[in-house]
């Protein structure tokens, strides 16, 4: 079943001014419960404004968005609530950070949810631990802290209301690989314990393309493509020329198949690529 659904989803920045664009442009997608969904589109492609309809950041100029069947704007008295069951993770989210330790930074959420002392206390030590962040960390400012220890510590507010749905940003931005990785690998593990709905927007497939369920790829305010993985990787050609980057790996067995090897399968890890090149030895005699 849908958790999020959008229906003719159109948004236009100053409308009837000269700076007029119409940044998503009659958007129909459909995301389902305990979905992981990577997001991705150049800049400028709409990706950013379309994830912030979803929790009612933005109001479309005319379509619709639903959350669990409803209308989120049918009575904008709920939209609050809205905002509690889609959290939402900008990009570079550690300049938010503004308490006086990780503890009541992380507990920010929570508490505006009116949740009691022990609730509040119970989110916030589970969440830290599941983000890597340790107990002696919870009661230090988090100004202290590495850039992307802060990056936890934000994201780790946003999940700590528990949302149906986690939407982040562009959450590996700006980090060194062993950051990138780390953070992914929280996020991912956070899925797999929830169950809950999450989206990651990024422009780098290969931050996506290991976990998954399906991409959507967005291209001048519209629609590219809303597929399996697997499937968005076939069309690496077309997602080239759109202005994204595919994974080196894809572009490596992408020149293959053009030389006439063509292993039969989408390749867009290379963990993935290891295991396919080792079957095939194996059924050749090559490897024993």
């Amino acid at each position: 079943m849908a958790i999020l659904k959008t229906e003719q989803l159109t948004y236009t920045y100053s409308p009837g001014s000269p700076f007029e664009k119409t940044a998503v442009d009659h958007v129909d997608i459909e995301i389902n419960k305990g979905e992981m969904i990577g997001v991705m589109g150049h800049t400028g492609s709409g990706k950013s404004t379309l994830i912030q309809h979803f929790n009612g950041l933005l109001r479309p100029t005319s379509g619709k968005v639903f959350l669990d069947g409803e209308d989120i704007w049918a009575d904008k008295k709920k939209i609050r609530d809205v905002r509690f069951r889609v959290g939402l993770v900008f990009q570079y989210p550690e300049y938010q950070i503004f308490e006086e330790t990780v503890f009541k930074d992380i507990a920010f959420g929570p508490k505006n949810m009116g949740l009691d002392e022990a609730d509040i206390k119970k989110r916030v030590t589970e969440t830290a631990y599941d983000i890597g962040l340790t107990e002696e960390m919870l009661s230090r400012s988090p100004f202290g802290l590495s850039g992307g220890q802060k990056r936890r510590v934000a994201i780790a507010g946003v999940m700590a209301m528990q949302p149906e749905v986690l939407i982040l940003d562009e959450p590996a931005a700006g980090l060194d690989p062993a950051g990138r990785d780390a953070i992914l690998s929280y996020i991912r593990k956070y899925h797999e314990k929830t169950g809950n709905t999450t989206l990651i927007v990024s422009h780098s497939m290969e931050d996506i393309a290991s976990f998954a369920d399906r991409i959507l790829v967005m291209n001048s305010g519209k629609i590219f493509c809303f597929d399996e993985t697997k499937k968005v990787f076939a069309r690496s050609e077309e997602i080239s020329q759109i202005g994204l980057d595919v994974p080196q790996i894809t572009k490596v067995f992408d020149i293959l198949k053009r030389k006439g090897i063509d292993l039969g399968r989408e390749v867009y890890t290379v963990g993935y690529a290891r295991d396919l090149i080792l079957d095939v030895l194996k059924s050749k005699g090559g490897i024993g």
